[in-house]
């Protein structure tokens, strides 16, 4: 009953508040799609007040070689995703977007924010004149990259150094379209949810203004053939110690069948905020490495066969290191993970509805010293077969 009061409140707030990023690549369902308002009261919505989705991703994943264990670890049926999402434009300057997650926790206490993690946005825009425009609330890190700014819901697997950053932030967006092809965002959020303790561990001194700083430049190029997500960071993370983090996100259209992103991610991390080295060399408490670097590269093509079948494939390469040495561990190269994901995805409507069948593996190869502090080298599959759909409820 609390869940349910809780969730119709906020429907009500998103009602009466407002926002849509345009900037976003997590875009809503096809215009001429109908909602299940529309088909049974057979009433046509003539506005853009109140959209609201349901977001799914819902699969039997037959997993292999996990925690250790050799061929099938476990077959199950898995909701991946489960997101309650409203949106739209209350007139012709402000605009609002909302979006919760039905699967996870909705505890706020001890959160920065006043906001449980369950919430991803929460948050009003407002159009300040033609180039530029403002977006307040809790929303999604101006990180760049084309996988970190799809919805999540299409992701089957995501890189390793995406997987584990926090990505729903609190605070301000300012963007400029220098023209209607390309677009600046300066960006300064919460560099956290949590407390820095839930966040880091203990025995570290607190920052005063832990927030984190983003200039994106997204642009589309060369007609519609050269599209960039590029973004540069700087987060202070604990009092003294920051982390830069740059992203250079490309995606080329090749056709009207055929496209492909690429995206190259770096982050140093004067404590280690994603936890990888401080798992491999640190000890148990916290995030207790102080020179962790991360480098990734990603990319992914789609080859449309038909209106109905799109066949796809991507490929990870992540390595994890530290680029100073300290007690006792030399600057460098730790891990090495290699990611593969393949699969067919089915449209059955002219709507974003599809089913899917993948293959998603990952190599851990660890260097001689990480496996001299206990790591061992590791490779582990899935096989899901499942369907992803932005429900339009309203």
């Amino acid at each position: 009953m609390k869940m349910r009061n809780t969730l119709f409140a906020l429907l009500l707030l998103a009602a009466t508040v407002a926002q849509a990023q345009v900037t976003s690549r997590n875009a809503m369902a096809p215009d001429d799609e109908k909602s299940l308002f529309e088909r049974v009261s057979k009433i046509e919505k003539k506005n853009d007040w109140f959209n609201l989705y349901m977001n799914m991703h819902g699969a039997f994943n037959a997993k292999f070689n996990q925690d250790g264990r050799n061929g099938l670890s476990q077959g199950a049926f898995e909701m991946k995703q489960l997101r309650i999402e409203a949106k739209g434009n209350v007139n012709s300057w402000l605009s609002y977007r909302w979006r919760q997650r039905l699967n996870r926790s909705n505890d706020g206490e001890g959160m920065v924010d006043n906001l449980p993690n369950s919430i991803d946005l929460a948050y009003i825009g407002v159009q300040l004149n033609k180039h530029f425009s403002l977006y307040a609330g809790k929303q999604c890190a101006a990180y760049g990259g084309f996988e970190f700014d799809a919805n999540p819901i299409e992701i089957y697997q995501y890189s390793e150094i995406i997987n584990n950053m926090s990505n729903f932030m609190t605070g301000v967006t300012l963007t400029y379209d220098i023209t209607p092809s390309q677009q600046l965002q300066f960006q300064i959020l919460d560099s956290r949810n949590g407390s820095q303790e839930a966040t880091y561990g203990p025995g570290l001194e607190e920052s005063r203004l832990p927030l984190v700083y983003s200039l994106n430049w997204n642009a589309n190029m060369f007609s519609n053939v050269w599209q960039t997500r590029w973004s540069a960071s700087l987060m202070e993370e604990t009092h003294g110690k920051y982390m830069y983090y740059v992203a250079l996100g490309n995606q080329f259209n090749f056709s009207k069948n055929c496209n492909m992103y690429i995206d190259l991610m770096s982050s140093l991390e004067q404590v280690d905020r994603k936890g990888i080295m401080t798992n491999i060399l640190g000890k148990q408490g916290g995030h207790n490495r102080f020179n962790a670097m991360y480098n990734s590269v990603v990319a992914k093509i789609n080859y449309r066969l038909s209106p109905k079948w799109n066949l796809f494939a991507k490929g990870m390469f992540d390595t994890a290191g530290e680029f100073k040495a300290a007690e006792g561990y030399g600057k460098g190269n730790y891990r090495t993970s290699i990611g593969y994901v393949a699969g067919v995805e089915y449209y059955p409507m002219d709507t974003n509805l599809h089913f899917f069948l993948t293959y998603v593996g990952q190599n851990n190869l660890y260097t001689e010293r990480a496996k001299v502090a206990g790591s061992k080298d590791n490779c582990t599959q899935r096989v899901a077969l499942g369907f992803i759909y932005q429900l339009p409820i309203f």
